[in-house]
């Protein structure tokens, strides 16, 4: 059976084509138009290239930056804000004459890891991509768990556990919120708090080498931002206790986060125990695109 995955972001659209094994077949990659009908026409196009080039009939899924809301059918909650407001899913499915499933692309990227990733034959899946924004997705038994609002994974913009003083009403988040995890945890707040204590730096990659050269303010802030991941993951464990935590994003590549973690969560995890996996992803940027072709 051939699958179909279609990544659609704000700045490009990907599509691949998988067997029923998972080994890919076809891959394309073509800049997002910033209008709903031509974002449907790209990915017309991209399918039916994709399909054409094969010689096969593939089913199709559809990763996004937001969600189809299962109570209006309409899509919300998408940073591509061109999206919202439209039923995307049958839409495409008029264009592409067959049902088209579309799911948060965190979801997709969590059921790439679970289905054949560094998550494989694991139950509970929790997927956290962390790169210039924080989001998360959920995976049961290899499939994506959207919940019944649509928001499952949506823990980015919960409020930083055990906040400090100090941390209190510091930060405020486009979803209209102060102090939630995304603002601590991503690439784009860590940034922010090495500049906020003194730091000269513009990006991670910089912090990171300025970690590895022995600066004490990269040092210190690299503590904090692990302390504040431990807590954020803590949170996690002690509401679902997940089989493993996968990581994603930029900041995933930070290879210093993986010995230092485990002893940090169990400060926080109930009971002081806790031997939850958290591991690297095996798909990098292309998870997202190879979760969207497994959600069938």
């Amino acid at each position: 059976m051939l699958r179909i995955g279609v990544d659609l972001g704000g700045t490009k659209i990907e599509v691949v084509a998988l067997e029923s094994g998972g080994k890919e077949l076809f891959r394309k990659r073509i800049p997002t138009p910033r209008e709903y009908n031509a974002t449907l026409d790209a990915i017309e196009s991209l399918v039916n290239e994709a399909e054409s080039t094969l010689g096969l009939t593939g089913s199709v899924g559809v990763g996004i930056p937001g969600v189809v809301s299962p109570f209006s059918g309409l899509v919300k909650n998408a940073n591509s804000t061109w999206l919202n407001g439209h039923p995307l899913d049958i839409d495409l499915g008029e264009r592409l004459k067959r049902e088209v499933r579309v799911a948060n692309d965190a979801n997709c990227f969590a059921v790439s890891e679970a289905i054949d990733g560094a998550a494989a034959g694991k139950g509970v899946v929790f997927g956290v991509i962390i790169g210039t924004g924080c989001g998360a997705g959920v995976a049961i038994n290899g499939k994506a768990h959207g919940g019944g609002n649509g928001i499952g994974g949506e823990w980015g913009h919960n409020p930083l556990p055990w906040m400090t003083k100090d941390e209190f009403n510091t930060t405020s988040c486009f979803c209209g919120n102060q102090d939630c995890i995304e603002t601590f945890i991503s690439g784009t707040g860590f940034v922010r708090d090495f500049k906020v204590a003194g730091g000269d730096a513009v990006s991670v990659i910089e912090i990171v080498a300025l970690l590895k050269n022995g600066d004490m303010l990269a040092k210190a802030a690299f503590e904090r931002y692990m302390d504040r991941l431990a807590r954020s993951l803590a949170h996690v464990i002690n509401i679902i206790d997940p089989d493993v935590i996968v990581l994603g994003g930029g900041v995933s590549n930070i290879e210093a986060i993986y010995p230092k973690l485990p002893a940090l969560l169990t400060k926080y995890v109930l009971g002081n125990e806790c031997r939850t996996p958290v591991v690297q992803n095996r798909y990098g940027s292309s998870s997202g695109v190879r979760g969207a072709a497994w959600l069938w």
